[in-house]
This record gives structure tokens, sequence and C-alpha cells, in this order.
């Protein structure tokens, strides 16, 4: 079963009461997303940028890297000037579109960033991972899927790049979970502060900043998408008031597993896995009992 070690509540976050983190977002909704990340950037230790170059993440990055040229020829300005800032995670589930793969590249070649690339646990190909939990997992067992393709490698990569503070791309136009999002959250259980700086903003903005600003964004754009996942999960909007209703369609749920408790989801998917364990050995002494008559005999 893969697991890698829990990861540890922040000791920063600890810091932030709740009185203390409600002014802090009352600050932060009178700012640009451009001044909510320049504060965070000199604020937030352990701040990390984890996408899958999504139009929100997509603006997020070309504002940092904005924010860091400006910072270059500032004085004593603080900042490692030598490379990108904020360490850019991809997730990379392997069962994205090909469309996003090739954005990847060109968002690398575009920013000179490298990018920080995690996968399942032990798999580095489709095959890989199809060859230890079978094909279409997400149709068999759903809360699995997102738990091996997405959260595990998510909080391995929070882990070993020593991440306190994680930048999203979610926005309370997005609807849902999102509509009353905090600009600045605390994740429940880990203690991982959560930054969403475009959480104000609807999607005519985002997108207007990407053609501004001649941002890198996927090909999918322009064929009807809107929020982008994997490929066996997600559709052109069927509501174009609701960008998000081309994903997971027919399904009652409206977050991948990168956004939920990650405790309770982690002991589901040790519950699920150990009935899946109980079953096969069930399974495996229902035959052997079977044929062990016919070998007496």
């Amino acid at each position: 079963m893969p697991e890698s070690t829990a990861p540890q509540v922040s000791s920063f976050s600890a810091t932030f009461t709740p009185a203390h983190l409600k002014f802090i977002n009352a600050k932060l909704e009178k700012l640009s997303p451009e001044k909510i990340i320049e504060w965070a950037m000199i604020s937030l230790p352990g701040l990390i940028q984890t996408t899958a170059f999504g139009p929100t993440g997509l603006v997020i990055l070309d504002m940092i890297n904005r924010i860091h040229i400006d910072n270059q020829s500032a004085a004593n300005s603080g900042y490692n000037t030598r490379r990108h800032p904020v360490p850019l995670i991809f997730i990379d589930t392997l069962y994205h579109f090909q469309e996003t793969l090739d954005l990847a590249q060109r968002v690398q070649d575009h920013y000179n960033i490298p990018l920080k690339v995690y996968k399942p646990l032990n798999c580095e190909t489709t095959a890989d991972f199809e060859s230890q939990y079978g094909q279409q997992l997400w149709e068999t067992d759903d809360l699995s899927y997102d738990y091996l393709v997405k959260v595990e490698p998510g909080r391995r990569a929070y882990q070993e790049l020593g991440a306190q503070a994680v930048i999203s791309g979610r926005r309370r136009s997005q609807k849902g979970d999102r509509a009353h999002l905090d600009i600045l959250e605390i994740e429940s259980g880990t203690g991982l502060l959560k930054l969403n700086p475009l959480a104000t903003w609807s999607f005519q903005q985002v997108w207007t900043y990407l053609r501004a600003y001649q941002v890198p964004f996927n090909a999918l754009l322009d064929q009807g998408y809107r929020s982008i996942g994997d490929w066996h999960s997600t559709k052109p909007a069927s509501n174009p008031d609701d960008e998000r209703s081309g994903r997971w369609e027919g399904k009652q749920k409206s977050e991948c597993g990168l956004h939920v408790d990650y405790f309770k989801m982690r002991a589901e998917f040790q519950a699920t896995q150990k009935k899946k364990q109980a079953l096969l050995a069930s399974r495996e002494a229902a035959a052997a009992a079977a044929v062990a008559p016919a070998v007496q005999a």
C-alpha cells in the first residue's frame, strides 16, 4: 500500500489565531492579487505553488514572474534573484490531456523555470499504474484513485520541499465548495497555509489577463473547456455560468481530494484497501477449499 510519511502540522501556521487570520484576510481583501502574492513571497516561509496549468494558476505564475523581475533591480530586496522565487509543482496523474503536458513544457521554456513533477508512488507510466491497480480505477474506486494519483503525490511534494504555505488557483466564482473561500486559509489537521490570491476574480478577468500579457495557456480553452483535469473526467463546460460544469459529469463531487481533509481521506483509503485485501484473502481461501476435496480424491 503506497504511503508517504504523514505531514506534520506547520509550526508557522500555529502562530495564526482565528482572530489573527480574520484580521489578515480583511486586509488582503483590499489588495490586488499582485500585492497579495508579493506579501506572501515576503511573509510566508516555505511558500510553493501547485498547478495543473489551469487558467488561474497560469495567471498566478505570470504574476510571480513579474514581481520577481521587478525586484531583481531593487537594492536589498531580500529576494534570491538567481532563481524563480516560488517552487512550482505539477502533479502528473498519468491521465492528463496531451495538451496539458505540452503546455507544461511551453511554460518551462517561456519562464525558464524548473518544474518539480510528482507522480503516483513507484509509477512512471500509465501502464505502471494500471498493472498495480487495474484499468479505470476512477470508475471502480474513485476515492482510491484520487488518493493515489493526486493526494499522496501532493503530500509527498509538500514534505520533500518543506512546504508550509501553498498557493492555489481556486476562486469563489468557481462555485461549489469554493464559493466562500478566504484568501488565506489554514488546512484542518495538517496546519498547512493555503493562499488563494485570485479568490475574488471571475473567469473573464482571468481570461482577459491571459490575453493581455500573452501568457501561454491550454489549447483546450479554445474548444470550450474551462476547468481542465484528467481526460476521462473532463469535458467542455456544459453551463456557461459554471466553469467547472465539465468536471466529473454525473458524479456528486466538486473536488479531487487536494482541498479536502487529508487525514480523513487517507483513513478512508486505508480502510478501502483493507477491505479489498480481506475480500481477496477470502476468495483465495474459498478457492483453496474447493480444490482440496478434488486433490484428496
